[in-house]
């Protein structure tokens, strides 16, 4: 675990937007016991059903989408912020240009 502090005071101008049919994303930040990656999906791109060994937190930093945690459906925009517990099933789809900010988090560590 970090006992020093970090910061980053505009998380958006890290990640450009993402080349039309592409999903680019950049590690910002990773020290037990969370490690922190930013997303940008082009509009109308998707990330599959797919399930993660560790929790997880989710915020919506800019654009729509349509986002699936466990089987039900919602609407997330700017400010949309989803808790998932490890093993959960989900997914994104960008009906927008997209940027998020994914926390993966070990209990453990």
């Amino acid at each position: 675990m970090t006992t020093e502090a970090f910061l980053i005071s505009d998380l958006t101008s890290l990640l450009p937007e993402a080349p039309t049919d592409s999903i680019v994303s950049r590690s910002v930040f990773s020290a037990e016991p969370v490690k922190a990656t930013l997303f940008a999906f082009a509009s109308g791109q998707e990330l599959s059903e797919h399930t993660a060994a560790r929790p997880a937190i989710l915020h919506v930093l800019r654009g729509e989408a349509s986002l699936t945690l466990g089987g039900k459906t919602s609407h997330a925009g700017p400010g949309t912020w989803a808790y998932m517990p490890a093993h959960m099933p989900h997914s994104v789809h960008a009906e927008t240009p997209l940027a998020l900010l994914l926390l993966l988090l070990n209990p453990e560590g």
